[in-house]
């Protein structure tokens, strides 16, 4: 009669059990998105700099009136802290790709460290979106190199805080735990609609440059 009953409990179980992978997932978007967010933070740290030393030079991601790096750059915006945000970048990301590699090196990380970086991206987070909404709606121009900071951003966040829910580093109430599982089921899901909102807020806020260039 145990066996049963074992079988029965792990059947139970399974649905509320998170993706196998979830764990490998968000230690390879933690090396990858640091990778690439290093890589932007110092690019725009270089490109400001440059436009510190020489008022005239164009940013070589300053495409046209809308996707345009010099636009963002000259604003109050890109030194929330009275220093150029990217010097943000280039200090957190590089951390944040070691923390991955450690991951993927089979590191355990204690559970204090998963909510000191839960409390990182929960801030950069916030951060990427308040400047999602200057740039949108108040500056009125778009830095490609500052929107690939926002695209990894959000998934090491996601991706963060679903493995502490799951995995147990973020305390969640019983009556919460079922939707934190489903939340890791259709993780890719909500990032997806997550993404295309965004999108679809850049497009309708600049819909009349975009139907310009149209032939």
């Amino acid at each position: 009669m145990t066996a049963p009953t074992t079988t029965a409990s792990t059947t139970e179980q399974s649905p509320t059990t998170p993706p196998a992978f979830l764990g490998r997932v968000t230690a390879w978007v933690l090396t990858v998105g640091g990778a690439l967010g290093s890589l932007a933070a110092i690019t725009l740290l270089i490109e400001k700099i440059r436009l510190l030393t020489n008022p005239d030079y164009v940013p070589t991601c300053s495409i046209n009136p809308i996707l345009s790096c010099g636009s963002v750059m000259s604003t109050p915006q890109a030194e929330v802290f009275g220093f150029p945000n990217p010097i943000l970048g280039v200090a957190a990301f590089p951390v944040v790709t070691t923390i991955g590699v450690a991951l993927l090196a089979g590191a355990q990380l204690p559970r204090w460290f998963w909510t000191g970086l839960h409390l990182g991206t929960v801030f950069g987070l916030a951060f990427v979106h308040w400047l999602f909404v200057q740039s949108v709606y108040e500056i009125g121009a778009l830095c490609p190199y500052c929107m690939l900071v926002w695209a990894v951003t959000i998934p090491i966040f996601w991706y963060t805080t679903l493995h502490g829910l799951t995995a147990g580093h973020l305390p969640v109430p019983r009556a919460l735990q079922p939707a934190a599982h489903a939340l890791a089921r259709y993780h890719s899901t909500v990032l997806t609609i997550w993404f295309l909102v965004l999108i679809a807020l850049i497009g309708q806020a600049f819909w009349s440059f975009w139907v310009s260039l149209l032939p």
